[in-house]
């Protein structure tokens, strides 16, 4: 995950304060719940997009070999692999 988890957390504190603040909706209970829910639809947000990091770079690796005689750089092959799954699983990163 490329971003802290310090940084989820105060994110999610903003969130849920301005949620509650601005009268986005109606909230009951300790603010703190909400904090947690916040954070961690963030952090699961997050995560899918290591998870596609890390498909990637296994099917890369599962065909070095071809983009090696291909001369590709792993980079460049990385982006557009990301990019495809992205697209077919209609992910928006």
């Amino acid at each position: 995950m490329r971003i802290q988890k310090e940084l989820i957390d105060r994110i999610a504190k903003k969130v849920a304060s301005a949620l509650i603040d601005g009268d986005f909706l109606i909230w009951e209970d300790r603010p703190e719940k909400l904090e947690a829910i916040v954070n961690e639809v963030i952090t699961e947000d997050l995560m899918i997009e290591d998870q596609l990091n890390e498909e990637v770079r296994l099917l890369i690796e599962s065909r070095t070999k071809e983009y090696e005689r291909d001369m590709m750089d792993y980079g460049r092959v990385f982006q557009m692999v990301k990019s495809k799954l992205a697209r077919e699983r209609g992910l928006i990163l």
